[in-house]
């Protein structure tokens, strides 16, 4: 069978739908290519698409959408929720079927190339094909935002791109990586207090000694507090065990879970110990489900 690579694409524009538009109609129009689904978040003010394709193709997209949203975004003028450093701010590709990480992590140095020379952004290497290791964690790239990122690239700090210029332009930075299957699940509670979700977070990341392979934030989205994380491994953290986590230290502000959300497609095992109700995760639809669209380019 025909070697298939997912890329869940992040861009630094929610309300403008006709930006949004025309960067996902420059991926949709690269041959051998299928977009699984683009969603935005004006509170986030930030996008996702998420397509698959064969290795070349999938980068081929990747770079199309790259020089539309550089063009189309200018970071001085964005505002939003999310952690950022550019308007093209992460493009990672993901192995699925029959494509080893070896193979993502040799496409991620050749696009990061192709961007940094090509369109003259700095480009961040990041998870598994990281040359730096300042530069692993995406986390690490994006703390402080586009703002400090501006002033630690000009002192020589860290962290610092790969490729491209050692400086940041109006369309930012671009982190280019790859890395096995997340999952982007929110939590929002039936609070408007954004102290009690940070609280929570806290908690439950890894980086604070929480539950491992759980990136977390908390941030008022929707007009509530909203738990956003990123489950970097979810067969050693489920969806289900941090949804309990999060039950159990809600509770104890007098918080309950509203609801839960999915940002890009999850694989179907995800789902195993725990149902969409049980996590009332409101926009499961069943193409959500990652092996749902595996059949569309072969």
């Amino acid at each position: 069978m025909n070697k298939i690579i997912e890329c869940v694409a992040n861009y630094s524009e929610g309300r403008r739908l006709d930006v949004v538009d025309e960067i996902v109609d420059s991926i949709a129009g690269a041959a051998g290519v299928a977009v699984l689904g683009a969603e935005s978040d004006t509170d986030h003010n930030r996008s996702v698409a998420t397509f698959i394709g064969a290795p070349q193709a999938v980068a081929h997209a990747a770079y199309a959408s790259v020089k539309v949203a550089a063009r189309s975004i200018d970071m001085n003028q964005h505002r939003g929720q999310h952690p950022r450093i550019g308007a093209a701010d992460v493009i990672p590709f993901v192995p699925l079927r029959n494509a080893t990480m070896a193979e993502c992590v040799s496409l991620a140095g050749e696009l990061g190339a192709r961007v940094g020379e090509a369109l003259g952004l700095p480009v961040f290497l990041y998870a598994n094909a990281a040359r730096r290791v300042a530069n692993r964690e995406l986390s690490a790239i994006r703390r402080g935002g586009y703002e400090s990122l501006s002033e630690s690239i000009k002192t020589g700090g860290p962290p610092q791109p790969d490729f491209g210029p050692r400086s940041l332009g109006p369309a930012g930075g671009c982190a280019i990586g790859a890395r096995d299957i997340l999952i982007a699940f929110n939590v929002y509670l039936n609070s408007t207090d954004v102290v009690i979700a940070r609280a929570i977070a806290r908690k439950i990341r890894a980086s604070s000694g929480g539950l491992p392979n759980v990136q977390a934030l908390g941030m008022f989205v929707k007009g509530k507090a909203q738990v956003s994380m990123n489950l970097t491994d979810y067969r050693v953290t489920s969806m289900s065990a941090v949804f309990e986590r999060i039950r159990q230290e809600a509770d104890k502000y007098g918080a309950r879970i509203d609801g839960s959300e999915i940002i890009g497609l999850i694989p179907r095992d995800a789902l195993a110990a725990a149902s969409p109700t049980e996590l009332k995760i409101v926009n499961f639809t069943p193409d959500r489900l990652l092996e749902f669209h595996l059949g569309e380019i072969d």
